[in-house]
């Protein structure tokens, strides 16, 4: 048998090995990939010591930008959260579209909601919306939930500040305001689609009333006084913040140039910076929806204290990753890998979409899947050239597969489940087609732009 094979061998052993350790055994994703890593690197003739060494580098390269932009991330979320900035968006959308177009005021909605607050904490926060349109006009729960859960689903998957594509922006080495462009562009078609579209066909077809045990009186459905609301310009202002300001720093380095010693340039770039772009975010939200409204300083502290606790998981599992492609690259598999992909001639945007549609299939987890088809792909791009918008094609490919099929063995199939009291069979047909038509949509639009690109 030639090394070679061994190598590509080697690497589907451990692919095996992480989902049966995730699938069957029930151990956490951050320690199965660091197992899988494990047997990778020794596997693969590495000498243990060098195997602890890329261990090391993997966890400490990838962290070192993920672990500030997430946690950043995730207190300017939890403090939208907290101070009602997300209903705001959500009834001024929908008293702005009016009633009859609510389907997409929901859409955009949860598309707007989901690029700084988590999809299922964000669910939480205005599935009471839903049940209260629902109740008023007799319509399926699904009419309404399918276009918001499509708006909270396209964020969480395409646009960063969120840790799916801010994890792969990471281990692809892709500047993150092409993945923030190409994101928008593939994710507003799939929103769409998926959203109001589809929203309406399964409506019409199935008929779901508010769950027994979901049931709210009307002062609840009404959720907090609006009075005790933000102004909707300031929670869409402080939202677009992060948004333009990287984008303006990716333009203005595709113009001039990463190295210029312009100063307006330079000033640009480095408040363009994720890091710089979201600590101003995070510092303004902090003042003006935090102390301004009637916050103490002690308890943004706590608010913030609060938002690390779900964000130190996304992290632990980006630097297990991290590590994960680091033995892929020092092993030798990547070279290997990369050469089968040229040979076959198949375009990247489709190997990364196909890599990463099997594991989401395979294990459940949107987040796994994004972390391990971007592992398996960074080493194949390293040998190839690669500009940066090809990469964020290729990073919101990885999100299209990390997105489809949506099924039995993944979370968020149960939590959409609990919340609509629906069967199994209610939820893969309304859900799980839902998550399939963003992906597909996604990817579709991803791979025509990779024509011209």
């Amino acid at each position: 048998m030639s090394n070679e094979m061994w190598l590509i061998i080697a690497t589907v052993l451990g692919i095996a090995l992480l989902l049966f350790l995730i699938m069957k055994v029930k151990l956490h994703a951050f320690v199965s990939l660091l197992i899988a890593s494990l047997f990778i690197g020794l596997a693969t003739g590495m000498s243990p010591m060098d195997i602890i060494d890329v261990i090391e580098s993997g966890m400490g390269g990838t962290l070192g930008f993920i672990a500030v932009v997430v946690g950043l991330g995730a207190m300017f979320g939890e403090v939208l959260k907290v101070s009602g900035g997300a209903e705001r968006l959500a009834l001024t959308l929908i008293d702005k579209f009016g009633e009859s177009r609510s389907q997409w005021a929901l859409g955009f909605t949860g598309f707007l909601v989901s690029i700084p607050v988590f999809l299922d904490v964000a669910l939480v926060i205005l599935i009471p919306i839903v049940y209260s349109l629902a109740m008023k006009t007799k319509k399926s729960l699904l009419y309404y939930g399918i276009p918001l859960l499509a708006g909270l689903a396209v964020a969480h998957s395409f646009v960063p500040p969120t840790p799916g594509p801010m994890t792969v922006a990471a281990m692809l080495g892709v500047d993150l305001g092409w993945v923030i462009l190409f994101g928008i562009a593939a994710g507003i078609p799939a929103m769409i689609l998926a959203g109001p579209v589809f929203g309406k066909f399964i409506g019409s077809r199935i008929h779901l009333d508010i769950p027994d045990y979901q049931k709210l009186d009307d002062e609840v459905s009404a959720m907090r006084e609006e009075r005790d609301m933000p102004s909707f310009k300031l929670v869409f202002s402080l939202i677009l913040i992060p948004l333009v300001l990287i984008l303006a720093n990716t333009v203005t380095g595709a113009i001039v140039g990463e190295d210029s010693t312009n100063l307006f340039a330079e000033s640009i770039q480095f408040v363009g910076h994720p890091f710089v772009a979201l600590i101003i975010t995070v510092v303004l939200t902090f003042m003006l929806l935090g102390t301004r409204r009637g916050y103490s300083r002690d308890e943004v502290q706590d608010i913030a204290t609060k938002a690390l606790e779900p964000a130190g998981i996304i992290i632990l599992i980006t630097g297990a990753g991290g590590v994960f492609k680091e033995v892929l690259i020092q092993s030798g598999v990547g070279d290997v890998m990369g050469n089968l992909v040229v040979g076959a001639g198949l375009p990247l945007v489709v190997a990364a979409f196909v890599i990463t549609t099997f594991v989401r299939v395979a294990q459940g987890s949107a987040t796994v899947a994004m972390v391990t088809g971007a592992g398996l792909m960074a080493p194949i791009i390293a040998i190839s050239p690669v500009s940066q918008p090809e990469l964020g094609l290729i990073a919101i490919s990885i999100a299209s597969g990390a997105t489809v099929l949506s099924h039995v063995n993944d979370s968020g199939f149960w939590l959409v489940n609990r919340f609509f009291g629906m069967t199994t069979g209610e939820t893969l047909k309304s859900w799980t087609v839902m998550e399939t038509i963003i992906g597909l949509t996604g990817f579709a639009v991803v791979a025509i732009i990779s024509i011209f690109i």
